[in-house]
């Protein structure tokens, strides 16, 4: 089946198919997406974001809680590979206040990848010192590779093992500014990839090392793999599409509304997390969006960018509440092209698709050219 489309290689890690399954944060891409992406050739991500929220009894220790959390996700993501010793990696959020454990954490457990955004990730190779581990940051504009190359070049000696970009289309977090996102001036990830580029390429002449570049935002099917290999990508991250998969962890009542959902469904809303975000509309949603104050309580303080006091919903609690099934009061985060989504299908059907798809649209480009 991927005969025909290049392995990613980061460094002495090869992905026999390059697509890497996104992290989608609250439990959403868990141990059973993850191993069911890595069986099929691609890298799984596991999203280490509230592993164990929820967990608030009084005493509890949430940063030893979600460290062990994230550490059983791992080694059920490696139990489910073993016959295949798929690639399996992690997406840890620069934002979270307990990032450096978890960071941590996902090293010592010799997770293939850490993939990191939500923030800047510069301090990122100092939690990872004397392991393998591959640290792949994600960016949204040239200036933030160069300032994370030029840190981690500067402060550790090393480079990225690989860049994901990730356009403005992508679902949840986003590294734009909201009016940009809502007028429609942000750069396009073609803009972005095209850009990025140019700065992955100066230092791979200089340092000898390359430093391969993953498209992400808005890539949904073959013909997009394609495109964006063609323009130098490779590799893609693809996250929405695997929402609506048997393997997906989330109940069947948040991937109908993925199933659902019209074009006019998809919302940008503001989030404590100091970022816009994508998602699918709710009546929670519908009250964000609108301006209202959602009272909460808060007994441990997971994000470095919330003030408790003052932001008007808790992010944790609205994401966790979408796969608790609680559709009326989440935040369902999704990406641009949700709309497309018609069906549930098995991880394995997914893949042979859009690689089947990709590898058409390669040989078609290839006859033209």
């Amino acid at each position: 089946m991927s005969g025909e489309l290049k392995p990613l290689l980061i460094g002495d890690l090869e992905i026999k198919i390059p697509i890497i399954q996104g992290g989608m944060g609250v439990k959403v891409s868990t141990a059973s997406l993850a191993g069911a992406v890595a069986n099929c050739g691609g890298a799984g991500t596991i999203a280490s974001v509230g592993l164990a929220y929820g967990i608030d009894e009084k005493g509890v220790d949430v940063v030893k809680v979600s460290n062990e959390a994230l550490q059983k996700e791992i080694r059920q993501a490696r139990e489910l590979t073993r016959g295949t010793r798929g690639v399996v990696g992690v997406n840890v959020m620069v934002a979270l206040s307990n990032y450096e454990d978890l960071v941590r954490t996902a090293a010592e457990e010799k997770a293939d990848f850490i993939i990191s955004g939500a923030g800047l990730p510069l301090s990122l190779p100092e939690f990872t010192k004397e392991t393998s581990i591959k640290l792949i940051p994600i960016v949204s504009s040239r200036r933030a590779t160069e300032l994370i190359i030029k840190t981690w070049k500067r402060r550790y000696n090393r480079l990225p093992d690989a860049i994901v970009v990730e356009g403005p289309m992508a679902g949840g977090h986003l590294g734009f500014k909201l009016e940009d996102l809502k007028l429609h001036k942000a750069d396009s990830l073609e803009d972005l990839v095209v850009d990025v580029l140019k700065v992955v390429k100066g230092y791979e002449s200089e340092s000898g090392i390359n430093i391969p570049l993953i498209a992400a935002g808005g890539i949904f099917d073959g013909k997009d793999i394609a495109k964006f290999l063609g323009l130098g990508a490779k590799g893609v991250q693809i996250a929405t599409r695997f929402v609506a998969t048997f393997e997906c962890s989330v109940p069947d009542e948040f991937k109908k509304l993925y199933i659902a959902a019209t074009e006019e469904d998809v919302v940008i809303i503001d989030s404590p997390v100091g970022m816009p975000g994508r998602a699918v509309m709710t009546e929670f949603a519908h009250r964000v969006i609108h301006g209202e104050k959602i009272p909460f309580k808060c007994s441990y303080r997971c994000l470095r960018s919330c003030d408790p006091k003052t932001v008007p919903y808790c992010i944790a609690r609205a994401l966790c509440n979408a796969v608790d099934g609680d559709l009326d009061n989440a935040v369902v985060f999704a990406g641009s092209n949700v709309a497309k989504v018609k069906k549930i299908v098995s991880v394995k059907e997914l893949m042979d698709e859009i690689v089947s798809e990709a590898i058409e649209e390669l040989k078609n480009k290839g006859a033209t050219s």
